[in-house]
């Protein structure tokens, strides 16, 4: 019965449009004008044109002398000028439900997975919303055990932060993500999965993800073949889902990849909409979304739980300073770097750990973690600066003993941070491991 009333209230709420109507006066690419709506339609809200083929949902990107100009969610096929343009109320608002868990679901937050209606809650979400006050959030909690050796002894993640993953194509970000979904602490993992190729959505959530990922996870997912405005309102719908479960108290883990393809789709949006290019082809308004979805995530309000966040990075050609790397860099709490070179040399995660940071360090680790992580850190930063020498045997092994222990250090330290998919080691035992090398190596912590 309650399924019963959730699909008749989902209908009626849909069926429920305005009669505020206009008309299509041009289309140029895949921008369309539309007149007799400027006084009714603002920036970013909803409409519906009527074409012959059925009817298409678009929204208000800019606002002309010529009049309303619109972007599709899907394609313009069929529609000609006359064609009637219908104002549509209740669009951008969403109802997250506890049975969503399981699921996945569209950046409309319609079912994609075959298992039927998607029952709605009874509170709506606005897809776009204002993060916390600053003097509203808590501070970030505790640390978190993601049972990703290298994460829990270089770069700790901790409740509430947020963190960057960067990397260039094919070097691994999501496997190490399927990993943080299954095995860190939280109540419910939230993953957008924002331009992703369609092939590998199944193989991602049967192969990476797996039952036991999934189990608590919402899944938004929106291919690289979808409009721009879909791949946008992906990581929005993914950010409100979230933003639900965090304000019935829950610990929420969010997981996005990527953040650079919801950027490559609001590149689309701003230069349809005739907005001048900057750095690299983006336009302004790239750089003002960003930071008020990324900051949407962290801790929450006093009394409510926390969305813990990681964004992957796609870095064009490995350039690290990239616009939108460099973007995301200076808004989220840390970063992972995800290097080509330790990838080809079989070891994943391909973590460089002397390029990452955790900035709740070093708060977050015990004194007796700090300092085995400040002693590890010191060794393969003084081999990493010998490396080339090393491999050329240009170093005669007795002419430096502090470079001698490193390397001693080195060789075991990387062997134990390669881990696969399933492997899990907590916390306690990787500084265990690490402490044990350290004094095999000969290397005194503190």
């Amino acid at each position: 019965m309650q399924t019963l009333f959730s699909e008749l209230t989902s209908f009626a709420r849909e069926a429920g449009e305005a009669e505020i109507t206009g008309e299509v006066r041009a289309i140029t690419g895949i921008t369309l004008t539309a007149v007799g709506l400027e006084r009714v339609l603002g920036i970013g809200e909803r409409c519906i044109v009527h074409g012959s083929d059925g009817p298409v949902h678009a929204e208000v990107v800019g606002i002309g002398t010529q009049g309303t100009e619109l972007l599709p969610f899907g394609s313009w096929r069929g529609v000609a000028a006359g064609d009637r343009v219908e104002v549509a109320i209740g669009r951008d608002v969403i109802r997250p439900d506890e049975s969503w868990k399981g699921r996945v679901i569209s950046a409309s937050a319609k079912p994609l997975d075959g298992k039927g209606h998607l029952p709605e809650g009874t509170q709506p979400r606005p897809l776009r919303a204002s993060p916390p006050g600053a003097f509203d959030r808590k501070r970030i909690g505790p640390k978190l055990a993601t049972h990703v050796r290298a994460l829990d002894v270089f770069t700790p993640l901790c409740q509430g932060q947020r963190l960057g993953i960067f990397a260039g194509s094919g070097v691994g970000k999501s496997t190490l993500m399927a990993m943080l979904a299954r095995y860190t602490e939280c109540d419910v993992v939230v993953m957008a999965l924002v331009g992703e190729r369609g092939r590998e959505v199944q193989d991602f959530i049967a192969t990476d993800l797996g039952p036991e990922g999934m189990e608590k996870a919402v899944l938004v997912v929106a291919t690289g073949d979808e409009p721009p405005l879909t791949r946008r309102q992906a990581a929005w719908t993914a950010m409100a889902v979230a933003e639900h479960f965090r304000d019935q108290g829950q610990h929420v883990l969010l997981l996005m990849d990527s953040v650079t393809r919801f950027a490559m789709a609001q590149r689309e949006i701003g230069l349809a909409s005739r907005e001048p290019p900057t750095a690299k082809g983006y336009p302004p308004t790239v750089f003002s979304e960003l930071p008020q979805m990324l900051e949407r995530a962290g801790p929450g309000p006093v009394g409510k739980g926390d969305i813990t966040a990681i964004f992957t990075v796609l870095v064009d050609g490995d350039d690290m300073n990239d616009p939108i790397a460099d973007a995301v860099r200076g808004i989220t709490d840390g970063h992972i770097v995800l290097d080509r070179r330790i990838a080809e040399k079989g070891r994943y995660p391909a973590i460089d750990l002397l390029a990452s940071v955790s900035r709740t360090l070093p708060d977050c680790h015990s004194d007796v973690e700090y300092t085995l992580l400040t002693a590890a850190h010191k060794a393969l930063a003084a081999h990493a600066d010998m490396e080339e020498l090393i491999r050329i045997g240009a170093y005669r092994s007795g002419s430096n003993p502090e470079l001698d222990r490193a390397i001693a250090f080195a060789g075991p330290c990387e062997t134990f941070l390669g881990q696969r998919k399933a492997d899990h080691t907590p916390p306690a035992t990787a500084f265990a491991e690490i402490a044990g090398m350290l004094d095999r190596a000969g290397i005194s912590p503190g």
